[in-house]
């Protein structure tokens, strides 16, 4: 159930979507932990994003290069309106005692809150639930850090680009010819916020069955070190040490792989065996599915370079347009686009996949529609607010008079 004045403010989205009524109070900033909480605002929660005041609140809002020209106020970064649409903004000094006495009053209509800062920062400012849990039992503490609150590397900063360097991405990615690449999204900090939500969603189902709450903790080192995955199990149990492949391969199946057409590229992903003879009757060669050499995934992978220039030579006659016509359906395939052409490709544009959210002065902001879909409900996307848009409204909230907000701002605090 939605909680007095909190209601308020949520009505504007379904109540329908499976998040709402949650309170999630935010101590974050820049990426992976904004990306976290977005998840969980486009379910239906509330995310109160705490912003400290001393320091001109999220760094993200000063990313560049490229910023809303419809958008006066410090919101104007397309960076951090890609992370933080459909939160609130309470500007608030966590060092100081009233700061402190704010937050703890929140806490208290709180299901969790969550945080993405250095490992031994989180225990100075008071938020884990050693401190926390004495005001709300079961509130959750979901800490996102570089590499831990605890270790000789808590104290250490820590970003997406060198975590992939140290957790072995880099020798993973691109032609074996080049240097050491890194991929080309911020996969780390992304993929980690994901981990973040899902460790808030399980730790406030657990605490609304305990009544307990709790410390969880989610690190970039950890989850860049978990998505090696069955990688990590190769060199773990047989001794093999992965190394890039060329042409954007599957490092064991083939044909997976791009491949020349007559304009441009396509990939192919034959994950199958079905795949792969529906590929050869796709191409007019069936009889490639019963050579022996590329009988099976153990025999083409060991002669893969070969298939290569088979399949170059077959699949250059036509343009990737053309090839994706005839496989469409019978074997996975995808054109290699650039990031526009992504964006404006029909399945995207004509599909809901690009949602507006209304601007101060009349121009709407695109953004991603959310992934996770909800049998058709969708949250009201409202435009990331400014610096402390929503501070006195929380305050008011809380219980807080006009007086003591005025002299609150007086001070600094908020």
């Amino acid at each position: 159930m939605l909680r007095g004045t909190a209601y308020l403010y949520l009505v504007e989205y379904s109540d329908m979507l499976p998040l709402s009524g949650l309170r999630i109070v935010a101590v974050e900033q820049y990426g992976a932990g904004p990306f976290g909480t977005l998840y969980l605002a486009n379910l239906g929660a509330e995310i109160i994003k705490i912003e400290d005041i001393s320091r001109g609140g999220d760094v993200g809002r000063t990313v560049g290069p490229y910023f809303l020209e419809s958008e006066s106020g410090d919101n104007s970064s397309l960076f951090f309106q890609a992370f933080n649409h459909n939160k609130r903004s309470l500007s608030l000094n966590l060092s100081s005692p009233q700061g402190q006495e704010i937050l703890h009053k929140l806490i208290l209509s709180a299901d969790a809150l969550t945080d993405n800062l250095r490992g031994d920062v989180p225990g100075k400012l008071g938020i884990t639930y050693k401190q926390l849990g004495k005001l709300n039992p079961k509130i959750v503490c979901a800490h996102l850090t570089a590499y831990g609150r605890n270790g000789e590397r808590a104290k250490w900063p820590g970003y997406d680009y060198p975590v992939q360097a140290e957790a072995g991405y880099f020798k993973l990615t691109g032609d074996p010819d080049g240097p050491p690449t890194r991929c080309g999204l911020s996969l780390v900090d992304l993929s980690t916020g994901v981990a973040l939500a899902l460790a808030v969603v399980s730790g406030v189902l657990s605490a609304r069955e305990t009544g307990k709450g709790r410390d969880i903790d989610v690190s970039l080192f950890d989850n860049a070190l978990y998505n090696l995955s069955y990688v990590a199990m190769w060199q773990l149990n047989a001794g093999h040490n992965q190394k890039r492949v060329p042409r954007s391969a599957h490092f064991s199946l083939s044909p997976c792989q791009l491949y020349k057409t007559k304009d441009d590229w396509i990939y192919l992903m034959c994950n199958k065996e079905k795949f792969w003879k529906a590929l050869c009757q796709c191409i007019e060669y069936p009889e490639l599915a019963d050579a022996p050499k590329f009988a099976n995934f153990r025999e083409r992978r060991k002669n893969q370079s070969e298939l290569t220039e088979i399949l170059d030579e077959i699949l250059s006659k036509k343009d990737t347009a053309e090839w994706l016509k005839i496989l469409a359906g019978q074997v996975p395939a995808a054109p290699v686009y650039d990031v526009e052409q992504a964006l404006t490709n029909p399945f995207v544009s004509d599909t809901n996949r690009i949602q507006t959210i209304p601007g101060d002065h009349g121009k709407d902001i695109k953004i991603l529609a959310p992934s996770i879909r909800c049998d058709g409900e969708m949250v009201n996307f409202k435009r990331a607010p400014t610096l402390g848009e929503d501070t006195k409204d929380i305050l008011a909230e809380l219980g807080y008079s006009g007086a003591e907000i005025a002299k609150l701002a007086k001070y600094g605090i908020i």
